[in-house]
């Protein structure tokens, strides 16, 4: 795995390299300038543009990249002999690895290029259990479980305050005219002024509302495993990547707001039937788990020919 360390790209390569059931190993990449600002171009000298992170690949090792620095050096990698996968676009042309995986959002397509429904991601059966069994309290909770997972304003999603608090009304109103409790957490781009927002405007309820490390380690795993349905903004596609790789029903905060790749990202997965928009009722609809993850992996394995 070649990441910059970044969570969300960290997470996607982690996520198919699990499926792939590998001996995995993880670099951390520090680029050197230029290469850090103009990656994945290649320059003279760019071989050396990670100094040692790479001198143990060659040949019969499979390099899994994810982001801008991933791509030169799973790039690189190939040119030692390694199979090399980017995930995410690489602004070049693909011809550079042999596998190129993007959401089916992005616009580049090749004979080497994968798409995918939304993002790669870890969710499935076991790493649902798994989750519920760390956190086992919150299954004491009164159901149905509200799960809010909330990001925050994008480039894509000018996202007001009065609107995200209208979003807490929502979810406040059904939980006391139904029952029930609410297992709701923060991204990193949500700002402190909506995170006391959703604090304030959830106390009382039973459950949690996970801000931070402040609250104690992060369930947001365990939030997935116990829902009973799921409440998600619409800026995020990662998140809603996961959430819609549960078996539960997901409701789209924010989707009319959403613009760019969010936006044609959440029309897909409402014109599937997997996700609703958020309305007063959030009633329960019939849902199939979107996993995605497994079928990449699938072919991967047939492509480089693994056994």
């Amino acid at each position: 795995m070649l990441t910059d360390g970044h969570a969300g790209n960290v997470r996607q390569a982690r996520a198919l390299a699990d499926a792939l059931k590998l001996p995995t190993t993880t670099a951390t990449l520090v680029p050197r300038v230029p290469w850090k600002w103009l990656a994945p171009r290649r320059l003279p000298g760019t071989a050396q543009a990670f100094g040692a992170a790479l001198d143990d690949i060659g040949s019969g090792t499979l390099a899994i990249g994810c982001g801008r620095q991933g791509a030169l050096a799973t790039r690189l990698a190939r040119e030692r002999g390694a199979h090399a996968v980017q995930i995410l676009d690489p602004r070049i042309d693909p011809r550079h690895w042999d596998i190129v995986i993007v959401p089916e959002h992005d616009r580049l397509r090749g004979a080497n290029v994968l798409t995918l429904l939304g993002s790669l991601n870890p969710v499935g059966d076991a790493w649902l259990g798994a989750a519920r069994a760390a956190f086992a309290e919150l299954g004491r909770l009164p159901q149905p479980r509200t799960t809010l997972l909330v990001g925050g304003p994008t480039s894509n999603l000018r996202l007001t305050q009065r609107e995200f608090e209208r979003w807490l009304a929502v979810v406040r109103a059904t939980i006391e005219r139904e029952g029930g409790s609410v297992l709701a957490t923060t991204s990193r781009r949500t700002p402190p002024a909506f995170a006391d927002a959703m604090r304030k405007r959830l106390a009382g309820l039973p459950g949690l509302v996970w801000t931070g490390s402040v609250d104690g380690r992060n369930p947001y795993a365990a939030l997935l495993g116990w829902a009973d349905r799921v409440v998600c903004s619409a800026d995020s596609v990662n998140m809603l990547s996961e959430a819609s790789a549960t078996a539960v029903p997901v409701h789209v905060a924010g989707d009319t707001l959403a613009r760019g790749r969010p936006a044609r990202f959440v029309r897909a997965l409402m014109d599937r039937g997997r996700v609703h928009r958020l309305d007063d009722a959030l009633a329960p609809f019939a849902v199939e788990p979107l996993r995605e993850t497994a079928r990449i992996a699938a072919v991967v394995r047939e492509r480089i020919g693994l056994r």
